[in-house]
């Protein structure tokens, strides 16, 4: 079992409340090793808020010397599928972690099957005849107790014939669910007779058409858990209030019983993390599919580039609290960058590019630099960079009329282009919408060296592409899919209006050649740019395509100065 992005974490230096337990159930015997699972239903993708859990219940196992499960929850055979479940083994990986065992819910169903029987046998367990509407309304409210159901007291001679015959398919969808038999009038609604198997006549990815009754989530999940031996059952907190029935069922089996542990989920701003709104963005075209760099799942934010190890990191800084709360995206993006910033090569690429010619350069002379990969990494090694007297520069990096502290190029002004020469520009060339196309400079061909031929200070440096060797490429450049921080507060009509239409801006970027030669996957710092990422879907031998993963500004950290 592998741990990224934390070689140095361990049982003894990170502490919450989560692992303050283990540490005492360890001390006080109740357990002897460590066992955690992760338990995703292969229904869907997986998105950001998972990578927390998977790095929490994959961490905690692995620095407690313990065991972690992945256990597919495939109880619903209508909307699961291989295709999900061979995507999250793949984002599990893809995050660095491996599992000790891989199971599945399935592989369980004959003993739960039998375990059902034991609580009807006991008088816990009835098989119900109303319909889904009939129970939700005899269910009552959180201010009100419920109704008995007409069938709650049949005998167990009766309800496991009924049970049997459920299961050999002589019913049809809806009409009989078993039911565990609780307390119509408790308070906690989830211990009002909940529902633990319903009929389904549907076939199962991996157990065919051998059964049509599958058991409900709450049923399933603690029996799946006591299997497994889990000793620390990691959830979110949306289960807290399902605790008492994952308690009562183990209770009342006599089998293992886990301890249920809550922590908030993973929220950040900008972001959804419900599988129905994301399935709407998918389904509704917002997106061009799970793997969109715009969305929230694992697979969007690998295509945009965001390294795992990153992804882990900021997992692992939120840590683990028993309140839920919004993370600013400002912080994974600081991870990200924090990450990417001391292993990758720079390259240099103009987004927004003008054309500038340098007037008193030598007609057809190239210049090849040698330029450091990693400025400060010597061994990355160098790369050559032509020089010439025709260079696409950044439309931001000119201005017409700059203002006081305008330090980039103007009329009159000097700049030094990134590796190359100092040049004053002379001139500029507008189009019929006024819009500058080209601007003229001279160069100091004493300046090569860093240095200017009479000692004078050039305080702006520029990048710049040759336009004679440039190699155009696509750059998509991401902002948030949502105008709101909080986009799951909105939903039916109004889901649509907060969408951003600059959410991906498409770029023709001029880039250095050497890029050419990029492949899916590399990753890159375009100097004065950000970071930039080869898409491995779209881009083509000699065609690469760019997507940004993070600009290279570090609002969060300053925002901590600030602080």
């Amino acid at each position: 079992m592998t741990d990224p992005a934390a070689p140095n974490d361990s049982s003894e230096t990170t502490t919450d409340f989560i692992r303050d337990r283990i540490r005492a159930d360890l001390a006080e015997g109740k357990v002897q090793q460590i066992q955690t699972r992760f338990p995703p239903e292969p229904n869907g993708y997986l998105h950001i808020g998972h990578a927390k859990a998977i790095t929490l219940s994959f961490s905690v196992a692995s620095e407690f010397g313990g065991k972690c499960n992945l256990r597919m929850d495939d109880t619903n055979p209508e909307k699961e599928a291989q295709e999900y479940v061979d995507a999250i083994k793949e984002d599990v990986r893809w995050l660095g972690f491996e599992w000790d065992d891989m199971v599945y819910a399935s592989d369980y169903f004959g003993q739960l099957f039998a375990w059902a029987e034991q609580l009807i046998e006991k008088g816990l367990a009835y098989v119900d005849d109303q319909s889904a509407e009939q129970m939700a309304q005899g269910r009552g409210t959180a201010h009100s107790a419920g109704t008995n159901s007409p069938f709650r007291d049949r005998s167990a001679e009766e309800n496991l014939d009924l049970f049997r015959r459920m299961k050999a398919g002589e019913f049809a969808d809806g009409e009989k669910v078993l039911r565990a038999k609780i307390d119509m009038a408790h308070a906690n609604l989830n211990l009002r007779d909940p529902a633990m198997y319903r009929v389904r006549n549907l076939h199962h990815q991996r157990t065919g058409d051998e059964w049509c009754i599958y058991p409900m989530y709450d049923w399933a999940h603690g029996q799946s858990d006591s299997i497994e031996r889990v000793t620390h059952s990691l959830c979110t907190l949306e289960f807290e209030h399902h605790r008492p029935l994952y308690d009562w069922y183990c209770e009342q089996l006599g089998i293992h019983h886990p301890v249920q542990i809550e922590f908030a989920r993973l929220n950040v701003e900008y972001m959804l993390t419900s599988k129905r709104k994301l399935l709407r963005l998918v389904e509704e075209n917002h997106v061009d599919g799970w793997d969109d760099p715009r969305m929230p799942t694992i697979r969007g934010l690998r295509r945009r580039g965001v390294p795992p190890e990153a992804l882990v990191a900021f997992c692992k800084h939120v840590g683990i609290a028993k309140v839920n709360g919004t993370h600013e995206l400002s912080l994974l993006d600081f991870f990200t960058r924090d990450w990417l910033n001391t292993r990758t090569w720079r390259r240099m690429a103009v987004l927004d590019p003008i054309k500038l010619v340098i007037e008193n350069w030598p007609a057809g002379e190239v210049v090849w630099k040698d330029v450091k990969n990693d400025p400060s990494d010597e061994s990355a090694g160098t790369r050559k960079v032509p020089f010439t007297g025709v260079a696409w520069i950044d439309r931001a990096d000119f201005m017409a009329e700059p203002p006081k502290k305008f330090f980039r190029l103007a009329p009159d002004r000097e700049v030094r282009l990134r590796f190359g020469f100092a040049v004053t520009c002379t001139g500029y060339d507008k189009d019929a919408d006024g819009n500058v196309t080209t601007v003229r400079c001279t160069y100091d061909p004493e300046s090569a060296n860093g240095k200017t031929s009479d000692g004078r200070k050039v305080k702006g440096v520029i990048h710049w592409v040759s336009a004679e060797h440039a190699v155009e490429a696509d750059a998509h450049l991401f902002e948030p899919l949502f105008s709101e921080p909080d986009p799951a507060s909105t939903d039916g009509d109004e889901f649509a209006q907060i969408l951003r239409s600059d959410s991906r801006v498409i770029k023709k970027a001029m880039c250095e050649p050497s890029l050419l030669e990029a492949n899916g996957g590399d990753a890159f710092q375009f100097e004065r740019v950000g970071y930039f990422y080869c898409d491995p879907k779209t881009s083509e031998p000699g065609k690469p395509v760019f997507h940004r993963t993070v600009g290279l500004k570090d609002g969060w950290k300053k925002a901590q100065k600030k602080g």
